[in-house]
């Protein structure tokens, strides 16, 4: 019997009626005894080859008292921005005493399924200029949808009145939206989507060219028009939606750019057996099948010709854990034994895996780490240091250990 993923851990709610929300909720704290971490000037270029000591480094609770957080990520400048599936956005300045409100959406964010909220976030790479960041939500039905903000002209607080709807993808389950958003270093914005939801992919969405579902998109968001269509996109002409960039994908859990290779990485949630962790390198011209529901990580699943199909980095099975949550390379100059370390989780064992390229070009993969609560999704901050988002409402960073 097949396993039907959920993503989050909770309680399905589907009979609650949600009121519209009439005031901010307390603000979430920040650790008593944190404070920022001096950047150290050394650094290092030397491609690490094994993976680091875990006793070198330790994850510290810097902030607390969120509901059901689902991202962080940055601006470019100091703060750091953490994002709830509720539909609310905090602003994290370490030098405050409290963090504030940045969005607050929660009059169009539907919540009601544990995988259904506000689900990501990207701050345009020139946000200290224009002021412009992008949402990733489900709508009142359901349906997935990705819309651009401008903050005030300080740049402290997110308009929620200038909303402009970039896409809607509709959903025909209330499983499997992926949610996370990413700037690329080439500047397009990059979107994970599910599958659709249900289990095993009934409608075959991962490997269907004419779907927006199963995918990761990328887009160009600097256009008068709602967005344009990159022209190396690989099906920009024809042979499939032009949105899309990759494929055969089931539930892509988080994704992210190498800050200093533009390499990329996606966590993608399996389904009954098998985790995984799928790699793009920085030179590729897209149109990569990464097998669903062909295949669940590198093993038969629904069957067909596998000879296109890109297997995973990296995979896990359900021993270890039950979802994949996808991370951030380490490029944090404190912590320079772990240069280059790609770091990703699993939801519900709290387990932190390290993944690495040796000299011979093969990936290692090995458990570093087991935090307590449940891991929703890492982040950077502007200067690299790296973050884990706990869903139970902690933040957690790495730091070195003296």
């Amino acid at each position: 019997m097949h396993r039907f993923v959920l993503l989050f851990g909770f309680v399905l709610l589907t009979s609650c009626a949600r009121l519209p929300p009439t005031a901010a909720p307390p603000s979430p704290t920040l650790a008593p005894t944190f404070t920022p971490t001096a950047q150290p000037t050394e650094t290092t270029t030397e491609r690490n080859i094994a993976l680091p000591d875990p006793a070198s480094a330790d994850w510290k609770e810097v902030l607390s008292g969120f509901t059901r957080p689902l991202a962080l990520t940055n601006a470019g400048d100091d703060r750091v921005f953490v994002v709830e599936q509720r539909g609310f956005i905090w602003a994290v300045d370490w030098y405050q005493d409290k963090p504030q409100v940045f969005l607050d959406i929660r009059d169009r964010v539907n919540d009601r399924a544990n995988e259904q909220g506000l689900l990501g976030l990207a701050f345009h790479p020139a946000f200290n200029e224009n002021g412009r960041f992008f949402v990733n939500y489900s709508g009142v039905n359901g349906e997935t949808i990705i819309a651009e903000y401008h903050a005030d002209a300080n740049h402290s607080v997110g308009k929620s009145e200038s909303e402009r709807v970039l896409l809607r993808i509709d959903q025909p389950y209330a499983n499997h939206n992926g949610g996370a958003l990413a700037f690329g270093p080439d500047g397009y914005l990059y979107i994970a989507t599910g599958d659709g939801g249900s289990g095993g992919d009934p409608h075959g969405n991962g490997q269907r060219l004419d779907t927006l579902l199963g995918k990761v998109l990328r887009i160009d968001v600097d256009t008068d028009a709602s967005y344009a269509i990159p022209q190396d996109n690989p099906f920009a002409d024809s042979g499939g939606q032009p949105e899309i960039w990759l494929y055969g994908l089931r539930n892509p859990w988080r994704i992210a750019f190498d800050r200093m290779t533009g390499d990329f990485f996606i966590g993608d949630v399996g389904q009954s057996q098998w985790e995984e962790i799928n790699f793009l390198p920085a030179d590729s011209t897209g149109a990569i099948n990464y097998g669903w529901n062909l295949r669940e990580g590198a093993h038969d699943y629904s069957g067909g010709d596998a000879e296109a199909l890109i297997d995973p980095i990296a995979e896990y099975d359900h021993s270890l854990g039950c979802s994949v949550t996808g991370g951030v390379v380490v490029r944090d100059p404190s912590l320079l034994t772990w240069q280059g370390v790609y770091l990703y989780g699993d939801y519900c064992s709290g387990r932190v895996w390290g993944l690495i390229r040796d000299e011979s070009d093969s990936w290692l993969s090995a458990p570093l780490f087991k935090v307590a609560g449940t891991i929703s999704s890492f982040g950077e901050d502007h200067a690299g240091r790296v973050y884990l988002v706990d869903h139970n409402g902690a933040i957690l960073r790495l730091e070195p250990v003296p």
